[in-house]
């Protein structure tokens, strides 16, 4: 077994004081920028873990967090997952009194989001956990927790310059670069690329939009292939509204030979190339939801990325109370590594 790191142990490796060490961890009073930074950096190389059963034990104050996500169902099923992964975190926390009040919103539904964000700053937490899928009004949402003290962590898609404690999640840019890997890697050079984005606002969609500008870096700096790659956005996933767009690009490019589905509602446009009997199209998409597994052992769907949902949200309430209960937060980016499924290993998920 791994030997338990100790706040000693920092202290002589960094070369200053148990009490200053203690100070830089539980985050309270002045230490130098310097020394701070050496500090966590320490704590960080050795695997710090602090002993939060102690200290939660000890105060027996209870936690009531808040949850802010994209409502799953039928047609968003990815999001079903991650009420599981907090629901897991709460079991195990079960000792420290946390509980997580669960706020869903439409995706994609301005309003709706908007409403939810304004009913947890009413409910007044202690942590918020959500996924600021949509930007501009995440970034109004995140104004709003600072201004009343409120801290919050991300998961699924990061935002850039907000004063989130830490972000739990896949490296959305470096996911879309492994999708244009592995449709290089099997596609005719010659070949053109559809990359669909079913998505209402593309560009206020951040992990869309940072998974096809990685998607793009690939093939500027790497890729073998020098075909056109082709952009449609199509807002919903009606599958007459898929059907008569999809018709209508591939008669106008019939020289597509690979599409990237940038969400994990690869199934129906998989459904969309089974309806029209379409031969040698490479599919790439993301999320092993039972829809695209279904398609991927049909053959349809090439590869799916996967980003473990379940385990991201079980670790933001964790991490949310490790802060509440230590005032620590060792990483403030987390990023989860992706998983590359195909039919051959699909059954070991």
């Amino acid at each position: 077994m791994m030997k338990q790191v100790r706040i000693k142990d920092i202290a002589e490796k960094a070369g200053v004081s148990i009490g200053t060490v203690d100070r830089v961890l539980h985050n309270r009073g002045e230490v130098a920028a310097e020394t701070k930074e050496k500090v966590l950096t320490i704590a960080r190389e050795m695997h710090y873990q602090p002993n939060i059963v102690a200290q939660a034990l000890t105060a027996k104050k209870q936690y009531h967090l808040a949850a802010l996500l994209p409502r799953g169902g039928n047609d968003n099923v990815f999001w079903m997952m991650h009420p599981q992964g907090i629901e897991k975190a709460i079991n195990d926390l079960r000792p420290f009194f946390v509980d997580v009040r669960f706020f869903f919103f439409e995706l994609h539904n301005e309003a709706d989001f908007n409403q939810k964000a304004q009913e947890i700053i009413e409910y007044n937490p202690e942590g918020v956990i959500f996924a600021p899928i949509l930007k501009k009004e995440a970034i109004q949402f995140c104004n709003q927790l600072d201004d009343k003290s409120i801290p919050y962590i991300f998961i699924d898609t990061y935002i850039e310059n907000a004063n989130c404690l830490s972000f739990v999640g896949e490296d959305a840019y470096q996911g879309g670069r492994v999708a244009a890997s592995l449709i290089d890697y099997g596609l005719n050079p010659e070949k053109d690329i559809l990359i669909v984005n079913l998505a209402k606002d593309l560009e206020n969609t951040q992990h869309l939009n940072r998974r096809n500008q990685g998607f793009m870096s690939y093939f500027l700096d790497a890729g073998k292939n020098h075909g056109m790659k082709i952009t449609v956005e199509i807002p919903v996933s009606e599958r007459s509204l898929i059907e008569e767009r999809m018709d209508q690009i591939f008669k106008s490019n019939p020289n597509i030979g690979a599409i990237l589905v940038s969400s994990a509602k690869t199934h129906a446009i998989a459904r969309y190339i089974e309806s029209r009997k379409l031969q040698n199209v490479i599919v790439v998409g993301y999320e092993l939801t039972r829809k695209n597994k279904d398609y991927l052992k049909k053959g349809i769907i090439r590869f799916l990325i996967g980003q473990k949902p379940m385990k991201q949200a079980e670790k933001a309430v964790k991490r949310m109370f490790e802060y509440l209960t230590t005032g620590q937060i060792i990483s403030k980016k987390e990023f989860q590594p992706v998983e590359i499924i195909n039919v051959e290993n699909v059954d070991l998920f």
